[in-house]
């Protein structure tokens, strides 16, 4: 049984039957069965799904974002604006896949060679509830434009959105069975990284079970992109604008109610204007409004799960007990929901739980440091790298002699990391490997299969 609740209430929505072995069976043989019909069309030709999907998504903007606040609690404000954002990558694939999938010549002996990118297969992607929509159009997107077919896993308390993204590429005219979405319990992923008719994996979701994923499709010799868990590092040095990084500091840390691999974690600060900063960051905090997600007065709603409120619950505590200091919130919502206050501690240091893990949900971390090369070296402290912002008034210096020193997939100076569909996005370390989106995702799952023609043979001589 799999069953969704409404995170701001605790009450149970609906529970579904789980997909039987016979079901899923069904789906995979029409998967592969449809994408080997589906490969051989030309791509100009599959992108028109994409133009159709980005219609559908914006036709039904309002419903599919009701159904991701009501499932995962995500302020409704926000939800909106993934759904446009997954247009937004429809529109921007349906213009530019041709061109990524075009074939490169590459001179060598022969008279002609290069590489085409043709598609790998049927892919099976393990989506998480944080961003329902936009995980997973962000993969689908550029798999179909390649000439894929796949096979959705989604996070077991988001179902009615699973069921709804097959609804939305079915009306987008995506062939019947290139796709389909199975509702099935974790313990049945193995089985289905370890079919042949699954050419290849795609995770977003923790590092640990990306672990699990990997060695599991390693044992199968089976291409994996994973998209794993981050404590991304937000450095301010001491000639930052100071109010700026502030502002952007909150919406770096607070969106999606904090529960984002990318959301800025530890906020590495030069201790020369720590005070100024934290105050503004602290008066921009006390601004954001606690309350129903379905209120667009809200601009912070509940955690997705219980159990992941306990979870960060428990490392503000062990933060608190090993030295650091809460400046606000740190508790539980009392009430129906799973509600935890923005929360802010002061004077983290490594060793303590908001500096060496990663905290999934409205908790930043203070760090205050002496110099840049400090703040660098706090920075990559950790085993995740994923983004990382650093804000300062000397860009050049920046990017010349900064950039190369942060272990990270992505680096954001004077803004906020987030993902782009023009930009590849992806992590290093324990945040994963692989990359989706721009042009570098759209060839993830493909075979670049290199080409050699010479010349041609001169016919025999005809008596």
């Amino acid at each position: 049984m799999i069953s969704t609740v409404n995170p701001a209430t605790g009450e149970q929505l609906i529970v579904f039957e789980a997909h039987t072995e016979a079901q899923v069976d069904a789906a995979l043989t029409a998967a592969a069965e449809a994408q080997n019909a589906w490969r051989l069309i030309p791509v100009e030709e599959r992108v028109q799904v994409l133009r159709n999907t980005a219609k559908v998504l914006r036709e039904g903007k309002e419903e599919y974002a009701r159904l991701i606040t009501l499932e995962m609690g995500k302020p409704i404000t926000e939800a909106e604006a993934e759904i446009e954002k997954c247009a937004l990558t429809a529109d921007y694939y349906a213009e530019t896949a041709p061109a990524h999938l075009a074939p490169e010549n590459i001179a060598s002996s022969a008279e002609d060679s290069g590489v085409v990118f043709d598609p790998l297969g049927v892919v099976l992607a393990i989506m998480p509830w944080n961003y329902p929509f936009w995980q997973f159009f962000r993969f689908i997107l550029p798999a179909i434009a390649a000439g894929n077919g796949a096979i959705l896993k989604h996070a077991n308390n988001v179902p009615q959105a699973a069921l709804a993204v097959e609804e939305i590429m079915d009306k987008a005219g995506l062939p019947e069975g290139l796709f389909s979405t199975v509702l099935i319990e974790s313990n049945r992923v193995a089985a289905l990284i370890a079919d042949d008719r699954i050419a290849a994996v795609t995770l977003t979701g923790s590092t640990q079970v990306g672990q699990i994923v990997a060695s599991q499709a390693g044992a199968a010799l089976k291409k994996q992109v994973l998209e794993l868990g981050g404590s991304d590092p937000f450095i301010v040095l001491a000639d930052a604008d100071i109010k700026a990084a502030a502002k952007v500091a909150v919406k770096a840390r607070f969106t999606n109610n904090g529960q984002s691999c990318v959301n800025a974690k530890r906020f590495i600060v030069d201790e020369k204007i720590a005070d100024e900063f934290v105050a503004e960051f602290l008066a921009n905090t006390k601004a954001l409004v606690v309350g129903d997600p379905h209120d667009r007065a809200t601009t912070i709603g509940p955690m997705a799960r219980e159990n992941l409120r306990a979870e960060l619950h428990d490392q503000v505590t062990r933060t608190i007990e090993a030295g650091g200091k809460v400046l606000l919130g740190g508790n539980v919502v009392d009430g129906p929901g799973y509600f935890y206050e923005p929360t802010i501690i002061d004077h983290v240091v490594p060793g303590q739980a908001a500096f060496d893990e990663e905290t999934f949900g409205p908790v930043a971390a203070i760090v205050r440091v002496s110099s840049t090369q400090e703040a660098i070296a706090l920075a990559n402290q950790t085993e995740y790298g994923l983004g990382a912002a650093l804000w300062t008034g000397d860009t050049e210096t920046a990017a010349r002699d900064l950039l190369p020193k942060i272990d990270a997939g992505a680096v954001f100076i004077n803004g906020m990391v987030a993902s782009d569909p023009r930009l590849p996005f992806g992590g290093i370390k324990k945040s994963g490997y692989g990359r989706e989106l721009g042009s570098y995702g759209i060839r993830e799952f493909t075979n670049m299969k290199t080409f050699w023609t010479g010349p041609a043979p001169t016919p025999a001589a005809v008596d």
